[in-house]
């Protein structure tokens, strides 16, 4: 019997989210009301299974149904969770070939992420193929350098949102790469790119003046580069007042996250988790009393069984 485009993409999801994972180690949770738990994926690149048992590298590893159930065990003990995605969700297999971004979007919706930035792999389907996929997303798009004025994506993405977790208000943004040279010109049209680090200065400013003890971007600029072009480490260095800094684009497996002490002594922590799904970036924060700067601790967990 054939199936139809619709039944098959209801019961991916359904064996996917519903799927319950025997193995899983026991995480150690301390559910304290003013605890926050930062959870983060980057260059998803459709992959909604893990990887094939094939030999390679990530055999076994990754997959959607794991991290549902990793994600879900992490909020079954800590109060207070944030969930985000760094950009490139789409392209790598053929999920994204037959269903155009709408399956990896529906995953995320039940997933419960609260926000994700753009990459440059998130238009090879152009801007119309974007934004045929965007009511499947029930989370927002925060995409502060990337000017949508001229585009039928006008004013479909915010700039910025401020969470309020507990006794913590947390403010993010998101930064683009330069789609110049990485994206057909016929694929992003009339999107203008903005310089990220004085938009990302005006964001941090502005966030800070509405009262956010924390101020996190959603970078998909790149960890670091041999040259001068713009990155992580760069946009540490330069822009003072960001507390954590989400990455992709380069598909960077960082051991741990860096920290960068600018001059005037604030610290910014950088994490980027590879690619494919593979590992689920954590990072914990302890308020101090009278909204005094936070503590942080930061890991990374693999998704496998």
């Amino acid at each position: 019997m054939k199936m139809d485009r619709r039944e098959f993409i209801s019961q991916t999801i359904s064996s996917s989210i519903g799927l319950s994972l025997m193995g899983f180690p026991a995480l150690a949770g301390n559910p304290m009301g003013n605890d926050l738990t930062i959870l983060h994926t980057n260059d998803m690149h459709s992959r909604i299974d893990p990887f094939p048992y094939d030999g390679g590298k990530y055999a076994g590893k990754g997959g959607m149904a794991r991290r549902a159930q990793l994600i879900k065990e992490i909020r079954n003990r800590e109060s207070q969770v944030l969930l985000f995605d760094a950009g490139d969700i789409f392209q790598g297999t053929p999920y994204f070939n037959m269903f155009g971004g709408e399956l990896e979007f529906r995953l995320m919706s039940q997933m419960r992420y609260d926000a994700a930035t753009l990459g440059n792999h998130d238009f090879d389907n152009g801007i119309d193929g974007l934004e045929r996929q965007l009511p499947h997303a029930k989370f927002p798009f925060i995409i502060s350098n990337y000017d949508f004025t001229a585009t039928s994506l006008h004013q479909r993405f915010l700039s910025y949102k401020i969470f309020q977790k507990g006794a913590i208000s947390v403010g993010v943004f998101g930064l683009g790469i330069e789609l110049q040279g990485l994206v057909s010109e016929k694929l992003f049209g009339n999107i203008r790119y903005l310089d990220p680090v004085p938009v990302a200065n005006e964001m941090v400013q502005h966030l800070r003046s509405m009262g956010c003890d924390l101020v996190i971007c959603l970078s998909h600029l790149g960890y670091r580069y041999s040259n001068d072009k713009i990155s992580d480490q760069i946009l540490a260095n330069d822009v003072h007042g960001i507390d954590l800094i989400i990455g992709g684009h380069t598909h960077t497996f960082m051991e741990k996250p860096e920290t960068v002490t600018g001059p005037d002594g604030h610290t910014t922590i950088i994490n980027q988790v590879g690619f494919g799904g593979i590992n689920l970036g954590r990072v914990n924060y302890k308020p101090t009393p009278n909204h005094g700067r936070a503590t942080a601790t930061s890991s990374t967990v693999k998704v496998t069984n």
